[in-house]
């Protein structure tokens, strides 16, 4: 029996999803969660999409967010 992952990213459709799922992860988490919810965030709005706007490279995007990065928020 294969059991499905759930992945928030595909649930968050719009912009106001997104914001409404970030602030409530910024009021009840800790950096680790925001950074694990922008992670979410970006990949539900396109990391080229996101890394485009930052002005950043997608690799250097997916680093930043990933668990083993250090993104200077």
């Amino acid at each position: 029996m294969m059991i499905n992952t759930f992945d928030i990213a595909e649930h968050l459709g719009t912009d106001e999803d997104i914001r409404g799922f970030l602030k409530e992860v910024a009021s009840t988490g800790d950096a680790d969660d925001l950074i694990h919810a922008l992670n979410i965030a970006a990949r539900a709005k396109g990391m080229s999409e996101v890394a485009k706007q930052a002005g950043v490279t997608r690799a250097s995007l997916y680093k930043s967010l990933s668990g083993e990065g250090n993104p200077q928020i």
